[in-house]
């Protein structure tokens, strides 16, 4: 008679705790779930159970004239931050981090300090400078302003990646005859590439759902998609909002599968 297989026993922790887990991912799914459901009703409004499925507000949101100029706009300055945010977010965090600078404490909190304030603050603040040094509201000042909010995201992930860098591989390749650029391409740059692409893609996201700071700094006719969306909620509320989030939503995600494309997901998830 053949002896039963080994059974693991019952772990009341692991399953509470897988519980929780499923509880928390269902609950921050959930708006998802439900904005998808009014992007799809073909009424105006939510209905439950939904009456049928269409994609007459997807249709109306891409052929609004408006619509398209502000998702256009938004992408433009959304990809112009990305890499200003890279470029400066990567070099900031080299300074800080090999860099023997004085108060490199005091200066990381003073990089990381557009987190901490109120992004309407700034917004406001910004604006305001704009006006008195008789700039205006230019897309180049709403870059910046852009700019200036994402940048800390990727000096964070930069910061995390040089935390654990091991300098002997750069020593090794100086001693091989490397110049100090062909160092820092070759051997520095592929090494925290993943710390780098990860901040830029918080970056990418934060700019081009940037509705604070923009709310200040765009000009009629040349507004954000969160400003655009914003100002139409205000005379009307149909699926055409719906249908502009499952868009935010979906770029939101390519951007991140592009991430997983260059540089793999498991190397994003290890910062």
């Amino acid at each position: 008679m053949s002896a039963a297989p080994n059974r693991r026993p019952f772990d009341a922790g692991r399953a509470a705790y897988l519980a929780l887990n499923a509880l928390l991912l269902g609950f921050l799914l959930l708006p998802i779930a439900i904005v998808l459901v009014f992007a799809l009703n073909p009424t105006p409004y939510i209905s439950f159970p939904p009456v049928g499925v269409s994609l007459r507000w997807f249709e109306k949101f891409f052929t609004n004239a408006e619509f398209m100029n502000a998702l256009w706009l938004s992408l433009w300055v959304a990809t112009v931050v990305l890499v200003l945010s890279i470029v400066i977010g990567a070099a900031c965090a080299l300074a800080l981090a090999r860099g023997s600078l004085p108060g490199r404490a005091v200066l990381t909190a003073f990089f990381m300090s557009p987190l901490m304030v109120p992004a309407i603050l700034t917004g406001l603040a910004l604006f305001q400078a704009y006006l008195l040094s008789g700039i205006g509201r230019p897309v180049w000042g709403l870059i910046a302003a852009h700019t200036l909010v994402a940048v800390p995201y990727v000096i964070r992930t930069t910061l995390a990646v040089l935390h654990n860098f091991d300098r002997r591989i750069e020593e090794a390749a100086a001693v091989l005859g490397a110049s100090p650029v062909r160092v820092f391409f070759e051997v520095t740059l592929p090494l925290i590439r993943p710390g780098v692409f990860a901040g830029g893609v918080f970056a990418f996201i934060v700019s081009f759902d940037q509705f604070p700071v923009s709310l200040f700094l765009v000009v009629p006719k040349g507004e954000t998609l969160p400003v655009v969306l914003f100002n139409y909620m205000k005379f009307d509320l149909d699926g055409a909002i719906a249908a502009a989030s499952m868009v935010s939503i979906l770029l939101a995600l390519s951007v991140v599968l592009v991430l997983e494309r260059l540089i793999g997901l498991k190397a994003y998830v290890k910062l």
